[in-house]
């Protein structure tokens, strides 16, 4: 039976993203650092352990996984690297050791050109952009998504995959990215693909198809 591991699950979407994977019938493997902040789901295997040192274990019986993970906003730089680059290298390396069959990443609208976003975000998307690449080169199938702001406001299930020309319209809620995932896990025509993410007019399954 297919198995969805997810790095970050207690995460500001990783808590949103498991119930909807329970909801959808798939299996899922719930990586955390600390285990009394893991989400409380029935029937979720929870795995403990940390992105900066070793985690092989969380792949076992695995054959997708969703990579969530951040360093967060009250972190410095050096977090920034540790876990948004190298530990995302690392999870791609394992990945493509253990023959999975889809890699998820949860990147940023501007990882694929740094300069233009935020000056205070860009180390953080200069790691998005080499982690990004590592994975499309790395030759485990892959689906890169990459939404605009985040917001705390309820999931609509509308988005748009072309960004919006307003920058004040760039948006989207964290619960239509956690639903984004679902949909690239079960659309077969997601592999290998890179989308971009905002609350528009069209059907979250009929834009990711």
């Amino acid at each position: 039976m297919s198995k969805t591991l997810v790095i970050g699950s207690s995460g500001k979407i990783g808590r949103l993203l498991v119930p909807l994977l329970v909801d959808a019938g798939i299996e899922v493997a719930a990586m955390v650092r600390d285990r009394s902040k893991a989400p409380v789901q029935v029937g979720v295997e929870v795995i403990e352990a940390d992105l900066e040192g070793d985690f092989s274990h969380a792949f076992r019986g695995c054959d997708r996984v969703v990579f969530t993970a951040g360093s967060g906003p009250d972190t410095g730089f050096d977090k920034t690297l540790l876990v948004d680059l190298w530990g995302a290298r690392k999870a791609i390396d394992k990945a493509r050791e253990k023959g999975v069959k889809q890699f998820v990443m949860v990147s940023s609208r501007f990882s694929g050109s740094p300069e233009g976003g935020p000056e205070g975000l860009r180390p953080y998307l200069v790691a998005k952009c080499f982690a990004d690449e590592y994975l499309v080169a790395s030759g485990v199938p892959y689906t890169i998504l990459r939404p605009g702001r985040l917001t705390d406001e309820k999931g609509s299930g509308l988005i748009t995959l072309k960004r919006p020309t307003e920058a004040d319209r760039q948006v989207i809620p964290r619960e239509d990215t956690a639903r984004a995932i679902v949909r690239s896990l079960q659309a077969a025509s997601a592999i290998d693909q890179t989308f971009e993410l905002y609350r528009g007019d069209q059907p979250l399954d009929e834009a990711i198809k």
